[in-house]
């Protein structure tokens, strides 16, 4: 107190010099109490006393205000000392603010995010010369030391370790955008790190040239809405063999576009600046990490210490060869060659601990080499259509004990011929021997299956065989390294997410943020061990993400997102529009590049018409078609099908023009069969049964559709969909704009897991919802709506029949009995389905309505 009572002394005197404190005795102290010793308190409040409250009201900020409360206030005392402190001079803002939290309200100016484009080999950069495009190689760059962004996750969790109090340091974790951001010094060296979509191991997304352009455009702009640190953020750009096109001999086309647009400083609505990464050592934000400074001796046994310790143990890279030339069949692995030291061979174990990808890349040097030839499994690269199969179905070699024998596996695993035989025979080891088993394929130890389906992967991934490159994912358990970051996402806009294809408790919900191992054990459960299926849902949750954080207009009155039927969906389209069988379908639906998925999501959640289109590489005639997805025009035509129609519009005034008597054989001889099945395709006819469907499959409902609902249940007892009830007692607990209501809601209307039969309860719910309006105590007690959309199909069945429909035209739907040709009739008009569900209402709803009293308009 005595400290105290010295600095209230100088306070009290610089108070006075300022004119902010009155004479003691005198009232009116402006807001400080002060005692007879001249300390200064500062009360808990001020306040008028009673007397002086209608002197107030009349002459207002005139009456004196009284200290009341407590005294000293210790809160308020410790602020009005640091306020005098710094109006003294004695602190800086930075002192009290290290973080410059008060600079967040400050305008800035706009972020300019620094662009290094690297190139994996001399090749590259040549090839980019050629272009006009003018970068460094890895080696370049040195003493600058580029590495994957896996890498420093590593490093991260070396953080807080410590042995003696058995402390194991930071989780492990993925690092974001804003992580590789920057340039780190460790143990006096400087690091760049590459964003983590670029890593082709961690997941297959980084294989297309499409989303890589696209992730790069959603980081950039990400980083200019989220940088707060010192200095310009960088992001480092390699261009990898990946990104060249089929020849090999030039840059991808998206790639290159991209390449261009960077250099003209404006990207995915970011300002960009191009240039190399010594330019910019200076105007980018750097972090010292201090914790991988060298320790003591125990920490030698590191793996992360002992790895940084060879990269510094480089005193310049040396050049290394393209991968194509020393990775035979695209091997993405490096193999440590023989050698006769144990740290030499212990450093490339912790190098491969690391999964460090494409190492000759980031740490040329000899020890990284091919120590024999790369497996061949190859013969030939054609694929071949065969599903992917279960080792329990298959007719397995025994031995002389009557177990499998895995040796005449291997032997059959050398005789394969194409990708998809070779994956089958890998996962039929890796289910019944492990993925550590060796298989001694070259006649010696070292070839696990885990080994082989790495190197065969990496082949795959070099055809942009997708349907394969999904299966070996899922085989090696990729996962996607954002899951739970996606997961949490779609959760905080609101969304519930469901896996797994209906009825519960195959499809399971997800409501709440789950740690990325649970979440993934979660999708393969509900995946009931589907490879595909499990991988195809990661990937399109990662793509829901994306669409919620850039377009959340796509998402209204959604509240629940079924995965599982999303993807049937998919396949359904797929199949109506190639006119397929459902295998068929599925194999092109996991044969879609992920660009082509991702579009494909966004066609249905937007509700867009879309096509599809079947094409063939010319260059390598073997491979299976692929199909792609096209946007479609106003007159519901893909591009190249507008231009087809087109010309068959001119061929056919051509053929007016010359009156040929033989049409047929002038059509077959001028006209392609394309462009007739493009007029063909220019029909209406299920439409609106799409549109129920995608609708359905993804809980999209009108606007005000669930106030609506609470207001039913305000004159009913309650709604039956399909056997489950919604009570009115729901609306005593709930308020109708409430969310937990709409999922409610959601959660019975989901008990249906036909989704244009889900639609078509939506929409007579709707008409229900008319009767709501009107001056109406009750509309009656249980109101099962299921029961009022099959008088609905009965009356549009018996009316149809009337006008003359054939029958195969009135087919009724085995699960739900309802006439297929409702589904595809359009909601208004003479046969619109509002017309005979308003007639269905007013059937089922007439009986419970009062006898008098009552008036309908």
């Amino acid at each position: 107190w005595g400290h105290l009572h010295t600095l209230n002394s100088r306070l009290y005197c610089s108070l006075q010099s300022h004119g902010l404190l009155s004479t003691p005795g005198l009232s009116q102290a402006p807001f400080l109490c002060v005692a007879l010793s001249k300390l200064c308190w500062l009360p808990e409040c001020l306040a008028l006393l009673l007397f002086q409250v209608e002197e107030e009201y009349c002459n207002p900020h005139t009456a004196d205000r009284a200290p009341q409360g407590k005294l000293p206030l210790m809160w308020g005392q410790s602020l009005y000392i640091l306020g005098c402190l710094m109006a003294e001079g004695f602190l800086a803002p930075g002192e009290i603010d290290p973080l410059n939290r008060r600079l967040a309200t400050v305008p800035k100016p706009d972020v300019v995010v620094q662009v290094c484009i690297l190139a994996e080999t001399d090749a590259i950069k040549a090839i980019l010369r050629k272009e006009g495009i003018e970068v460094q190689t890895v080696m370049d760059v040195h003493p600058i030391r580029v590495q994957p962004a896996r890498i420093l996750s590593h490093i991260y969790a070396r953080l807080g370790r410590n042995k003696r109090m058995n402390l194991s340091g930071r989780p492990f974790r993925q690092m974001g955008v804003l992580g590789t951001s920057r340039f780190y010094d460790i143990r006096d060296n400087i690091f760049i790190f590459t964003p983590q979509f670029m890593d082709l191991q961690q997941f297959y997304l980084a294989l297309d040239n499409k989303m890589i352009v696209e992730m790069l455009r959603t980081d950039l702009s990400y980083l200019c809405s989220r940088w707060r640190m010192t200095g310009r953020p960088i992001v480092t750009f390699p261009i990898s063999h990946t990104m060249l096109d089929e020849a090999g001999t030039s840059i991808h086309p998206t790639v290159l576009a991209t390449l261009r647009k960077l250099q003209d400083g404006y990207f995915g609505g970011a300002r960009i600046q191009e240039g190399r990464l010594s330019e910019f050592l200076t105007t980018s934000c750097r972090t010292h990490l201090s914790f991988m400074d060298a320790g003591p001796a125990d920490d030698i046994c590191d793996e992360v210490a002992q790895y940084l310790d060879h990269l510094l143990q480089q005193t310049a890279p040396k050049a290394s060869k393209s991968p194509a030339a020393t990775q035979k069949g695209g091997l993405h692995r490096f193999r440590a060659a023989v050698h006769s030291t144990r740290d030499i061979m212990s450093l490339v174990s912790k190098a491969k601990e690391l999964h460090v990808e494409n190492v000759g890349m980031y740490i040329p040097s000899k020890l990284f080499q091919e120590s024999h030839a790369s497996l061949n499994l190859l013969g030939s690269t054609q694929q071949q259509e065969t599903k992917p199969f279960s080792p329990m179905e298959l007719d397995l070699p025994k031995d002389a004990e009557g177990n499998v024998d895995g040796r005449a596996i291997v032997e059959q695993l050398r005789a394969c011929q194409t990708l998809q035989d070779q994956a089958n025979w890998l996962y039929v080891l890796y289910t019944l021997k492990g993925p550590d088993w060796d298989t001694q394929v070259y006649g010696e130890p070292g070839s696990t299956v885990n080994d082989l389906l790495l190197e065969l992967y990496g082949k795959v991934s070099a055809t942009r065989q997708w349907a394969l490159i999904r299966y070996i994912s899922g085989i090696l358990k990729k996962k996607v390294e954002a899951l739970d970051e996606a997961c949490t996402n779609l959760l905080s806009h609101q969304k519930h997410l469901t896996v797994g294809l209906p009825p519960e408790p195959r499809e399971k919900t997800i409501s709440a943020p789950l740690p990325y191992d649970q979440l993934t054990r979660l999708i393969d459960e509900a995946s009931k061990k589907n490879i595909t299926v499990s991988v195809l849902t990661q990937e399109i949750m990662v793509y829901l993400a994306m669409y919620i954080r850039t377009q959340p207009a796509l998402f209204a009155e959604m509240f629940r997102l079924r995965i599982g039927l999303i993807i049937q969906v998919m396949a359904t389209e797929l199949a109506q529009s190639l006119s397929c069988s459902a295998e068929e379908a599925t194999e092109s639906l996991m044969n879609l590049s992920p660009s082509h998925l991702k579009s494909l999501l966004h066609h249905i959640l937007s509700g867009k018409e879309f096509g599809v289109e079947r094409s063939v590489r010319v260059t390598d005639p073997t491979m299976a078609p692929a199909v792609s997805i096209r946007e479609v025009g106003p007159v519901g035509a893909t591009k190249t099908e507008r231009a087809g129609i087109v010309r068959l519009k001119s061929e056919i005034q051509l053929i007016k023009v010359w009156s040929q008597p033989a049409l047929n054989l002038t059509v077959s001889g001028c006209l392609s069969r394309t462009l007739l099945l493009c007029l063909a395709k220019d029909t209406r006819q299920g439409q609106w049964q799409r549109r129920r469907r995608l609708d359905g499959s993804l809980n999209r409902v009108p606007v005000g559709f669930y106030q609506k609902v609470w207001r039913i249940l305000q004159k009913c007892h309650g709604l039956s969909v399909e056997g489950f009830i919604l009570p009115s007692s729901t609306i005593k607990e709930m308020t109708p704009g409430e969310i937990k209501f709409a999922v409610h809601v959601e959660s019975v209307l989901n008990r249906v897991p036909q989704p244009e039969y889900r639609q078509l309860l939506v929409e007579a719910i709707l008409v229900l919802t008319l009767l709501a309006e009107v001056d109406v105590h009750s509309i009656g007690g249980l109101i099962a709506v299921d029961k009022i959309v099959r008088i609905a199909s009965d009356l549009f069945y018996e009316e149809q029949k009337i006008l003359g429909a054939e029958d195969n035209m009135l087919e009724r739907d085995p699960a739900t009995g309802i006439c297929t040709l409702l589904y595809d009739s359009a909601p208004s008009g003479r046969y619109g389905t509002m017309t005979y569900l308003s007639r269905a209402v007013v059937t089922y709803v007439q009986d419970f309505l009062p006898s008098s009293g009552c008036t309908m308009q």
